[in-house]
């Protein structure tokens, strides 16, 4: 598969722009613009710094890094949040904080991941029944724990 191109607009001077931190990374880390404080239990929204382009037929989705949502309980709230291929404003990052003591971000930390994946456009049919299959409507733990 083909690399696409992204353009990126920084909104605010110094700001980082997304990187790949190792060759075989699917996602491109996300930098903080800014510094705040987030209580344990809540959420803030975290500015980038930056406005991107995606080519129409993709979307940007914006990820936990695994660092810090294994070693202090902060995740991206809405994960995976979207990037529409028409947005063209800042590119913010919800952050959740599950842990005991209140995270600091500060300006330059890596605070989520960005991955661009295609995008299917489905159509829509109205029926009156859908096709049997062995699971049906079985839904949350239909399996069995083990």
């Amino acid at each position: 598969m083909g690399n696409i191109k992204i353009q990126v607009k920084r909104l605010k001077d110094n700001t980082a722009l997304p990187a790949y931190m190792t060759e075989g990374s699917s996602g491109l880390d996300l930098y903080s613009a800014e510094e705040k404080i987030i209580p344990p239990g809540k959420w803030e929204v975290i500015s980038t710094g930056i406005a991107v382009e995606i080519p129409y037929g993709y979307e940007g989705e914006i990820r936990s890094r695994s660092g810090i949502a294994k070693d202090y309980g902060v995740f991206v709230l809405n994960s995976p949040g979207t990037i529409d291929s028409d947005y063209r404003g800042e590119v913010r990052v919800i952050l959740m904080n599950l842990g005991d003591k209140s995270f600091k971000v500060n300006t330059g930390d890596r605070i989520a991941q960005l991955v661009i994946s295609p995008v299917v456009k489905v159509e829509v049919l109205e029926v009156d029944e859908l096709s049997d299959t062995g699971r049906n409507a079985g839904g949350f733990g239909h399996t069995g724990r083990r």
